[in-house]
């Protein structure tokens, strides 16, 4: 009877035994499975996610991974992402840590009746040009204040940037004709250039104007002043006259005129010898700081006030007072970047009579 119970509690504590060694192993298993599972869930789920973690990444491991990746899965990798990463993403790097400067576009308009019905399509067309430079950009539409409502009507659905200024002040067609009214709007975008200290660089666009879009990243250097030839274009004539400055590199050394349409030319050897009396509004553009620069009012005698008060000219004259402040654009200035389409309207006297009009 002895023996047969001692036997009996051998046998159970062997199979307690072989249980508690069950129950580890099971325990174990989840474990390991609750452990890889937890892992797995923050992996990516496919290739083109690790192509694209890998990439943002960045530096030379990163770029081990990609190549491996592309290996692995045969070169069905999302080249697009891959693009993105590694070109994009440094662009993005560098602007971010760079930021460009602003440019203040200014437009001018006129309020002539006959000029009503082209201002719509010339300023849709700015807009869309506008609308191709990186930003940041703020475009100055300045006008009479009957013009007003049709005009902000078109700007609020051009997706510029935009300030649209206006003055009560009256112009006649001889005034328009004569280019007063447009240098008083350029005034009055000056004006509230300074008033508001919108700091960038100021470029004053014609609706006539035409541009190469690199020219807009080259303006972006400009820390003082920068000038550029430009074609002209008369509007009633076969005429197209280039002027601008004669450069360097980029350095400034003087002013040329050329008239494409006889070949003939007129130019300065020397700087002294080139300098224009005023320089063309669509050949230049300048770091809007000038316009409160401190030393603005003791530049001039109080005799000569108009000198001082008067923005418009008051830049106009410091951009020729020293060529070594001048950036030419581009670095050689042999290239024509802007067209400029004269839209002046010749008056009534200068036109051909009925029998010696042109065909």
């Amino acid at each position: 009877m002895g023996s047969s119970a001692d036997h009996g509690g051998a046998g159970g504590r062997a199979k307690k035994a072989a249980g508690s060694q069950l129950w580890k192993k099971a325990l174990l298993h989840s474990s390991l499975c609750f452990v890889m599972g937890f892992f797995t869930g923050f992996a990516p789920s496919s290739v083109s996610d690790w192509t694209s973690a890998a990439v943002t990444a960045g530096g030379v491991g990163s770029s081990h991974v990609v190549r491996a990746l592309q290996n692995a899965a045969g070169g069905a990798v999302n080249r697009s992402l891959l693009a993105q990463g590694a070109f994009g993403g440094a662009g993005d790097a560098a602007a971010a840590a760079s930021p460009q400067p602003l440019l203040v576009v200014v437009t001018t308009t006129e309020s002539t009746p006959s000029a009503a019905g082209e201002r719509a399509a010339a300023l849709t067309r700015m807009a869309h040009t506008l609308r191709l430079v990186a930003p940041p950009l703020l475009w100055v539409v300045v006008e009479a204040a009957p013009d007003v409502p049709a005009t902000a009507r078109l700007l609020r659905t051009t997706g510029v940037m935009y300030r649209h200024l206006t003055y009560k002040d009256n112009f006649t067609a001889a005034d328009a004709a004569a280019g007063k009214e447009r240098h008083h709007q350029r005034n009055v975008a000056l004006g509230h250039i300074e008033h508001h200290r919108l700091a960038g660089v100021v470029l004053f666009a014609g609706l006539g104007d035409v541009f190469d879009l690199r020219f807009f990243d080259q303006l972006r250097q400009i820390s003082a002043f920068g000038a550029w030839p430009v074609a002209t274009m008369s509007r009633d004539e076969r005429k197209v006259v280039v002027r601008g400055p004669a450069c360097s590199s980029s350095a400034v050394t003087g002013w040329f005129s050329q008239d494409f349409s006889n070949g003939t030319s007129s130019a300065g050897g020397e700087a002294s010898a080139a300098r224009p009396g005023e320089v063309d509004v669509h050949g230049f553009a300048f770091n809007s700081s000038v316009l409160w620069d401190p030393e603005r009012w003791g530049r001039y005698p109080t005799s000569e006030p108009d000198k001082s008060q008067d923005s418009m000219k008051f830049v106009q004259q410091v951009v020729l007072e020293d060529f070594s402040k001048v950036k030419g654009i581009p670095s050689d200035c042999s290239e024509v970047m802007v067209w400029h389409v004269d839209t002046t309207r010749p008056s009534s006297s200068s036109l051909p009579s009925a029998g010696n009009k042109r065909r």
